[in-house]
């Protein structure tokens, strides 16, 4: 009984802490949609993939959300035809590299300044290493899920004029207007935006985002919710004593804090105070460790993940984040050790 108990106020903490980030990013991506104009945003992306993946890395102190909000985020930037390398550069850099994140960090471990400046530079590194290396395939569809592929346009096969039928009769979420005039949410972006630019301009669009919060709200926020019962569920389980036991040397250490992240599954605007209370105990290498790989993969985040990418490809976003996280603090593990 003490254990359910554990578990209904672990999933109940979980929950509260990332729904007004997911709900953060729901605003943000629902702006992105209504009121910037994709060719502007594409034409100030820089054209060399390294310098793409470093823009998308900092739009987090433009969008600072946690990994739970940043996700619908990245996925609009991948709707509005934004590169692979500025849509995973964000995904994976902006729950760390904003604002919000690098002042609690800088509150907590202000008497380790190198841990506040290191956790954003080994994130850089991270996010900028793996966007360029899913740059090099120049169709992003294959990563990404059948409904979002449709959402983004996907070529179909040309076939016959079909009779042309009322809107409300065909398939799709649509907002009504003035009478006989209806607004299709879920059409791709870009003809959403020429069906925006038909109507009132701010009377509307604000109409139409405060819609499409609620469609990607009902969406990912029943996501969180699995995700979050799965881990509170693995947190009991799973005593955090045979985890903790392993941080003993410069290697296990890291595999420690490692596993200890992606269990917790905490938000990257708090993880920074909950590394805080092993500062004695661990190396600098492994609370770095803590804190570069925990907002960007975790139990939590995993399950809204699957909503924009395949299952292969968060595997692949894991492994290689989990390994140049491990690479990255181990230098420093044995440099300062």
């Amino acid at each position: 009984m003490t254990q359910l108990n554990n578990g209904i106020t672990l999933f109940f903490s979980l929950l509260v802490e990332a729904m007004p980030f997911l709900l953060l990013g729901v605003i943000f991506s629902s702006v992105l949609l209504l009121f910037v104009d994709e060719q502007k945003l594409l034409r100030m992306i820089p054209k060399n993939v390294v310098l793409a993946a470093l823009s998308g890395s900092l739009i987090g102190f433009m969008f600072p959300v946690c990994e739970c909000g940043n996700i619908p985020v990245a996925r609009r930037l991948l709707m509005k035809g934004a590169p692979t390398a500025v849509a995973i550069g964000y995904l994976l850099a902006a729950p760390t590299v904003n604002p919000i994140v690098f002042w609690a960090t800088w509150i907590a471990f202000r008497d380790q300044p190198e841990i506040v400046f290191l956790r954003v530079g080994f994130t850089l590194i991270v996010a900028i290493t793996i966007a360029a290396i899913f740059s090099a395939q120049a169709d992003v569809r294959p990563f990404l899920q059948d409904n979002l592929t449709r959402l983004m346009g996907e070529p179909e096969p040309v076939a016959a004029p079909a009779p042309e039928l009322s809107p409300l009769l065909k398939s799709g979420t649509f907002l009504m207007q003035s009478p006989g005039q209806v607004l299709q949410l879920d059409a791709p972006p870009a003809q959403v935006m020429a069906q925006v630019a038909t109507l009132p301009p701010i009377g509307q669009r604000l109409r139409m985002m405060v819609d499409n919060m609620v469609l990607e709200l009902r969406e990912l926020g029943a996501v969180l919710v699995v995700g979050s019962a799965i881990a509170a569920f693995v947190q009991v389980a799973i005593p955090r004593e045979i985890i903790l036991g392993l941080g003993q040397g410069p290697v296990t250490s890291i595999l420690a804090m490692m596993t200890l992240a992606w269990v917790v599954s905490i938000c990257s605007t708090v993880d920074s105070f909950f590394a805080l209370s092993f500062a004695s105990t661990f190396t600098s290498g492994a609370l770095l460790a803590f804190l570069v790989f925990g907002p960007m993969v975790d139990l939590k985040n995993i399950s809204l993940l699957l909503t924009v990418f395949k299952g292969r490809t968060i595997f692949y976003l894991c492994v290689l984040a989990a390994q140049l996280t491990f690479l990255l603090t181990l230098v420093m593990n044995f440099y300062t050790g």
